[in-house]
């Protein structure tokens, strides 16, 4: 009787502990919400489902201005995404270079970090119809950041890093050079700085990289394309139909002539396998296959051409782009008469480009951009657009020969990874 006793105050002990444990729990989240809606008073904050490792997590749709300078002149809807694990461990802003989602990036994973997800002005869902093209600069859009930061940290009170993939990587360069004391470390993800509008040295990267064989059965590949216009055309018009594609804006001939050129850049970019090339002989539905595999067909359709105003707006104004190489396929070139992207940017806006912006980031970054740690593929065509730190900065650029856009810290010799690890760890104790 006396054991049945003891169970039962043990049982009744281990319940009265969860159920403060619990209760515990769900001050913290109701505490934290709480302060979400006093830090950003106005917005609107829902619940969505934890990624691994988090505890709470929200979306966050503010009301951002437009023109941060002046505020009167209105707002747009952006989101945002929070993960929560804890107020005392690293804070990772990511800083979306186009749409965003509730996805756990690498460096957050590395560091076991709370994480908020930032999607670039007027891309994604924090896209105002119509778009308001003078407020869409990369200064109104570091302000955006900023003013996220600036007040999250009221919460969180650990170190904050700083990151992003390609255009996500060069929008937190930015953002460094911007507001060196936001966040204690940067680590962008194969991020370009580009130098013009169209970037000669994309073009020299794609004559250099690889064998000489890959190369020369690229070019093969590419011309192989166009002497097979016709039946090329057929394919895109089918796959077109089957996917419920519509080419209104760039017209079938263009998107194939325009995707034979990218095929180069994209091959390299996202490291395609010289042996996939179809060989000599190979049908009409073998060339589209292996051109749609790499380039894909889809970046010409009407929605894709939509969605990607925004970003070609700033290549052509602010950031730089690459150019077309028309010397291997000249002869068969029918309808594609400028080696630039200026043919997707949004018509009737100014698209004058200003060389000087990027030239001050990369500036800063390679004589002052202390505690930022690069991450590269070798064969990746944005590679040849890397910045070179001083060798006097406490920074690292870690380079995967032969690496893609695709490279991670996760595909890096063991040794490697323990370099980045350890690096991370000195500057964020």
């Amino acid at each position: 009787m006396k054991k049945i006793k003891n169970v039962l105050l043990l049982l009744l002990f281990v319940f009265s502990t969860y159920s403060s444990f619990a209760q515990t729990e769900t001050a913290v989240q109701t505490d934290l919400k709480k302060k979400l809606v006093e830090l950003f008073p106005g917005a609107e904050i829902s619940e969505i489902k934890n990624l691994e490792g988090y505890t709470e997590s929200y979306q966050l749709i503010l009301n951002e201005p437009l023109d941060h300078k002046h505020p009167e002149k209105g707002t747009f809807k952006h989101y945002i995404y929070l993960s929560h694990h804890d107020f005392n461990s690293p804070m990772v802003i990511e800083t979306h270079g186009y749409n965003a989602g509730n996805i756990k990036s690498e460096v957050s994973k590395l560091l076991k970090a709370n994480q908020v997800a930032v999607e670039y002005r007027f891309y994604g869902k924090s896209r105002p119809n119509p778009v308001p093209w003078e407020y869409l600069t990369n200064d109104q859009a570091i302000e955006d950041y900023h003013n996220i930061t600036t007040k999250l940290k009221e919460l969180y009170k650990g170190k904050w890093i700083s990151t992003g993939i390609s255009k996500g990587g060069e929008t937190s360069l930015i953002y460094k050079s911007k507001y060196p004391n936001d966040v204690d470390v940067a680590m962008p993800y194969v991020a370009p700085l580009i130098s013009t509008q169209e970037d000669p040295r994309t073009v020299e990267h794609v004559k250099i990289v690889g064998t000489p064989e890959c190369r020369a059965k690229v070019t093969h590949f590419q011309r192989a394309l166009l002497q097979n216009r016709e039946a090329l055309l057929k394919e895109i018009v089918a796959y077109g139909e089957k996917e419920k594609m519509t080419f209104t804006e760039v017209s079938i001939d263009e998107a194939l002539e325009y995707a034979t050129l990218e095929f180069p850049f994209s091959f390299w970019q996202w490291g395609a396998k010289c042996e996939d090339i179809p060989a000599d002989g190979a049908s009409p539905k073998e060339l589209f296959d292996y051109l749609n595999k790499v380039v894909g067909i889809s970046y010409y359709n009407d929605k894709q051409y939509f969605d990607l105003l925004p970003s070609f707006y700033q290549h052509m104004t602010e950031l730089g782009y690459y150019g077309f190489d028309f010397e291997p396929v000249k002869d068969l070139l029918k309808t594609v008469k400028s080696t630039s992207n200026l043919r997707f940017a949004p018509k009737g806006v100014d698209n004058t480009y200003n060389p000087e912006y990027i030239k001050k980031v990369r500036k800063y970054v390679e004589t002052k951009g202390n505690k930022i740690l690069y991450i590269y593929g070798g064969y990746d065509t944005w590679f040849s657009c890397a910045p070179t730190p001083s060798p006097k900065l406490d920074a690292l650029k870690m380079v995967l020969p032969g690496g893609s856009h695709s490279t991670r810290v996760k595909n890096f010799p063991k040794e490697d990874q323990e370099k980045i690890m350890a690096t991370l760890d000195r500057w964020l104790k």
